[in-house]
């Protein structure tokens, strides 16, 4: 476990977050509110920009809801477009789009660029980690987490251990939540995990409803809340997601596990060729006037 991992050394683990996006910037803003520094790295420079803003605004939100520290002082954010940056951190946690090869790609880059010892976190939905261990110079080294969205607001955490995932990873991932103040729940190594291999599909069934005309999404939203007791509802927890990141995981489940449950209905599909991704891009099967994208 690398030295600045030991919460008993009472020093804090420097974090590298690679993919400003929506869960990348979500898990930066749990980060930086815990205390923890974080250089956040994107090659689109207007993402790393926009980043900013939505991390100081859900800083807000979170001291509103008393999800952070009382009186914590903030981690440091900085920001980079070059993987070769995170040299240096004690952890990265990988959190780009929902596309094996992009990961694959990006997690043998940060692998080249850190040092034995530093915890690779591939943050993903549905692919299996040990097929991305392969691309990652040390395969020991990488583990697999699902954060739930928001992270800064939901405290369990998922996490994966692949086949070659070794010991002292698992120490050091549980490590880095306890200083974050997750909750780790352990599970084996699967295509979609327990999460969203439960998750998703149905959510894909529920969006059958629509498309078949038997009730609106806010029907079936209503239904599975007073019914069933799911939180937000199905629709509205997808467009919290983002449906081209539902989109993607449906195919990954499909192709590794031959299910044809998973394969995206047209609505769903349909949806997203439009642009509309949900609460992010204001518009998916509800509208989200004047929320920050």
């Amino acid at each position: 476990m690398p030295e600045n991992m030991d919460t008993d050394t009472g020093r804090t683990p420097r974090l590298t977050v690679l993919g400003a996006g929506v869960m990348g910037a979500s898990i930066a803003t749990l980060a930086v509110g815990h205390g923890v520094p974080v250089l956040l790295v994107d090659t689109d420079r207007d993402k790393l920009a926009a980043a900013g803003d939505r991390i100081e605004h859900e800083l807000r939100l979170a001291r509103l809801m008393g999800a952070l520290p009382d009186g914590a002082p903030p981690g440091e954010l900085t920001t980079s477009a070059s993987v070769t940056d995170a040299a240096g951190s004690d952890a990265v946690i990988e959190a780009i789009t929902e596309i094996a090869e992009l990961k694959a790609k990006v997690l043998s880059e940060v692998s080249a660029a850190v040092s034995p010892g530093t915890v690779l976190v591939s943050n993903t939905s549905a692919i299996p980690i040990d097929e991305l261990a392969s691309a990652a110079a040390r395969p020991a080294e990488v583990v697999g987490t699902h954060f739930m969205n928001p992270p800064y607001l939901i405290r369990t955490v998922e996490v994966i251990r692949g086949r070659r995932t070794g010991d002292a990873t698992m120490a050091a991932v549980r490590e880095l939540l306890g200083v974050l103040h997750r909750e780790p729940v352990v599970v084996n190594d699967a295509p979609g995990f327990v999460t969203s291999r439960v998750l998703h599909p149905m959510i894909n069934d529920a969006v059958r409803v629509v498309q078949d005309g038997t009730a609106t999404a806010e029907a079936v939203d209503t239904l599975m809340r007073g019914c069933l007791g799911h939180p937000t509802g199905p629709l509205r927890t997808a467009d919290l997601i983002g449906l081209d990141n539902l989109v993607d995981s449906l195919w990954v489940l499909l192709d590794r596990t031959g299910d044809e449950g998973c394969r995206p209905c047209d609505l769903l599909l349909e949806k997203v060729r439009q642009g509309h991704h949900g609460r992010k891009s204001g518009r998916g099967f509800y509208v989200y006037e004047g929320e920050m994208s």
